[in-house]
């Protein structure tokens, strides 16, 4: 009867003498499931009841505040559709945070590890649960703020729960909307991108690209650079199916209903559980068959990766030999990638096909400042004044940063593979070139009008920090 039992059922926190104890006195960690945000994610054995746990262990140097956030919005949580919280330790400089276990790894996980998209009755059953974490989560007046694929878990039952809070907005009693843009670009609502203050429905918005994104594998606009999706999303109208005949009126209705422009006219997850797709979900039992094929093929990758090094060892005294099965293998980070991102990193998450081109690398989550005047005081703003740089949306940084990495790897390439470059056609190298002579004063219009707006809405709050300090003075 026990072992029927879907994963941590019975266990609800760690026993308070657990927690007294050094954390490796209580658990043992087994392996690493992957990156989550802020910190790695491993498997590991709660040694006074046997059970599974994850926990993620997060280096006390990253954003203490958003890690505290996350753990507190998690402790609040009690629901079968939302990853459950155990409790936490300090451990050298690091912070231990004790989760619930969900073997099948995040959906994207499952989508990568097969190399296959969900079916519609599959996609189905992972929203209808989806649907009841959100609406738990937004009865509890909190904004999820990062639903995609990489965020939503699977237990071995089948049971779907939303998982990664490291971005998730508690509303205030009177629902205030919020005006930071927080998320992942081609995930992100209209309304988000453009900052006019938003509400739970933007979660909505999210979960209809992810519809979107479990059925082709990959959202809206993954092949075009984030910086364009920007501006896209809010000026193109909503986003649909690459190929409508492939899917039901039902569901093409569900999705549309989710991709509404306009917030105020978008469905709730309340309304959304009663739609006829959702209704007719089958049960979570159906996706076990999925699972046990991606665990099946985990395992499989595993043991070909021990394999390998095993004859890596044999063969150390050759050393061409060995140089060479070196260069072939996927090597050990392979291994742990493909058993998944827990906690849904995006680095784990988007898919490694060729189809997603370079996009893998600029695919992260945006933090822009918010322009609550408790945050500006707590110092966000300060800072960037004390070094006298320009004033610089961070999500503008992040693509700088991004593309800079990117061109300095190509940079390396090119130096280290001279002989083996592979040019395109030299006619396609010449449109290309004219394509991206055309696009760069467009991205500089478009980058100086951002900057201009942020700006004008900085001016007022710094003003008023001025104000303020100059109050306390004359006090």
């Amino acid at each position: 009867e026990e072992q029927g039992q879907p994963e941590n059922l019975t266990l609800k926190k760690l026993s308070e003498d657990s927690l007294t104890k050094q954390p490796e006195e209580v658990f043992d960690v087994l392996e690493k499931l992957g990156e989550g945000s802020y910190g790695s994610v491993f498997k590991a054995n709660y040694k006074e009841t046997g059970e599974i746990v994850a926990i993620k262990q997060v280096p006390v140097e990253s954003d203490l505040q958003e890690i505290i956030k996350e753990i507190s919005i998690m402790q609040q949580c009690n629901s079968p559709h939302v990853v459950r919280y155990y409790g936490s330790y300090f451990k050298n400089s690091d912070l231990w945070i004790v989760m619930e276990y969900c073997g099948g790894g995040s959906v994207s996980d499952i989508i990568r590890i097969r190399n296959k998209t969900l079916t519609e009755e599959e996609i189905a059953t992972v929203l209808q649960s989806t649907l009841k974490g959100l609406e738990y989560l937004h009865f509890m007046r909190k904004i999820h703020r990062d639903i995609k694929a990489g965020n939503i878990l699977l237990n071995t039952e089948g049971q779907a729960k939303l998982a990664d809070f490291g971005v998730a907005g508690q509303l205030t009693d009177t629902m205030a909307k919020r005006n930071t843009v927080i998320g992942t670009p081609f995930w992100m609502a209209p309304e988000v991108i453009q900052e006019i203050g938003y509400n739970c429905v933007a979660d909505i918005w999210s979960l209809g690209i992810t519809g979107i994104e479990m059925a082709e594998g990959k959202p809206p606009y993954a092949d075009i650079h984030p910086m364009r999706a920007i501006f896209m999303i809010p000026t193109n109208p909503p986003p649909t199916f690459r190929s409508p005949d492939l899917w039901s009126a039902n569901f093409q209705d569900f999705i549309s209903q989710c991709l509404v422009k306009n917030p105020e006219n978008r469905a709730t997850a309340t309304q959304l559980l009663q739609h006829p797709f959702i209704k007719s979900a089958k049960p979570n039992s159906i996706l076990r068959a999925l699972i046990q094929d991606a665990i099946e093929i985990k395992l499989k990758i595993q043991e070909e990766a021990e394999q390998r090094e095993q004859d890596e060892e044999e063969n150390s005294d050759e050393d061409e030999v060995d140089q060479g099965t070196m260069v072939r293998a996927p090597s050990e980070s392979g291994t742990i990638r493909a058993a998944g991102s827990l906690a849904g990193s995006l680095s784990g998450t988007m898919i490694e096909r060729a189809d997603t081109g370079t996009m893998q690398s600029q695919l992260g989550t945006m933090v822009i400042n918010s322009d609550d005047e408790d945050e500006q005081e707590a110092g966000t703003m300060k800072r960037r004044d004390e070094t006298m740089q320009p004033a610089k949306p961070s999500f503008l940084e992040y693509f700088e940063q991004k593309e800079k990495e990117a061109n300095d790897h190509n940079d390396g390439r090119k130096e280290n593979n001279a002989d083996n470059r592979k040019l395109p056609p030299e006619g396609d190298l010449e449109e290309l070139r004219v394509r991206l002579a055309s696009l760069d004063p467009q991205m500089e219009q478009e980058i100086e009008e951002i900057r201009q707006r942020y700006q004008a809405k900085r001016k007022p709050i710094l003003d008023a920090i001025e104000a303020k300090k100059r109050l306390q003075q004359n006090f």
